[in-house]
């Protein structure tokens, strides 16, 4: 009756099977599974040791028989929350590792490991590998402040920034000097961590954010066409756009310095 329920929550086709069997029969030998079920015999006492491990079945003896009983069902509940804790840690292993694993897989494929996403919750995933999978902790960043203003103002202030700093993470960053800039940048929640140039936005106008770190560099973009965002991974394009920022650093220092903004 409910086998394909508990098949969806995690059980097997098998075990399925032998606990809806179990729970519409109540307490029965194994023989009455194994007659009354299209299942062989070596695959039901699998079955059912699986499910005593779990929780989910109780074995006891009946003048020497082996009995198997169904345990209330909050235990599949319990089993859920089990799988889904798994499943958390499994999870967090692999974003721990997924920049080193990735790195493996570009070296024998000699290809750069390209990511793409979409929408506004795709930018957040790409903002979000500059802090939480950045092994170097530094950002050097071309910044459209204005498209975060405009779109992820609130995420920003709440979440990104404040991360940012607890983590450690140093961003350099260059921001064209527009009134929407200069507005969020006021009350910024990482200034701690962040050393910034502004730069004449009427003659260098950005309309994507570029960040990169370790090995890699992201691309996102704000517009009211679409949103779109790009992780790219390869050593060699990182640390040709690292010597390209470099070089618009120290030359937003020579000609910008003096021109910065007086709260800044």
């Amino acid at each position: 009756m409910y086998k394909d329920i508990f098949n969806q929550i995690g059980l097997s086709k098998n075990e399925s099977i032998v606990y809806d069997y179990l729970l519409q029969n109540g307490e029965s030998p194994a023989g009455d599974i194994i007659k009354k079920t299209p299942l062989k015999r070596g695959v039901i006492y699998n079955a059912l040791a699986d499910l005593v491990a779990k929780g989910l079945v109780t074995e006891r003896k009946k003048q020497k028989i082996a009995m198997f009983s169904p345990n209330h069902p909050e235990k599949l509940r319990e089993n859920i929350e089990r799988q889904e804790q798994t499943l958390s840690k499994a999870k967090n292993t692999l974003e721990a590792n997924f920049a080193s694993i990735i790195s493996d897989f570009n070296l024998v494929s000699g290809k750069p490991g390209v990511r793409y996403f979409a929408g506004i919750a795709g930018i957040k995933k790409v903002l979000n590998d500059t802090i939480l999978n950045n092994q170097g902790k530094q950002l050097l960043t071309f910044s459209d402040v204005a498209g975060y203003a405009n779109y992820l103002k609130q995420w920003n202030a709440e979440y990104y920034a404040p991360k940012r700093k607890e983590l450690g993470i140093y961003e350099k960053v260059i921001i064209p000097d527009n009134k929407a800039a200069l507005d969020y940048m006021r009350n910024y929640k990482a200034n701690e961590v962040t050393d910034i140039i502004f730069i004449d936005h009427a003659l260098f106008p950005f309309s994507t954010e570029i960040n990169i770190y370790d090995n890699k560099v992201s691309f996102v973009t704000f517009s009211e066409r679409g949103h779109v965002g790009v992780i790219l991974e390869n050593k060699e394009i990182a640390q040709t756009l690292t010597s390209i920022f470099n070089l618009c650093w120290q030359l937003g220092k020579k000609y910008y310095q003096a021109k910065q903004p007086e709260e800044f």
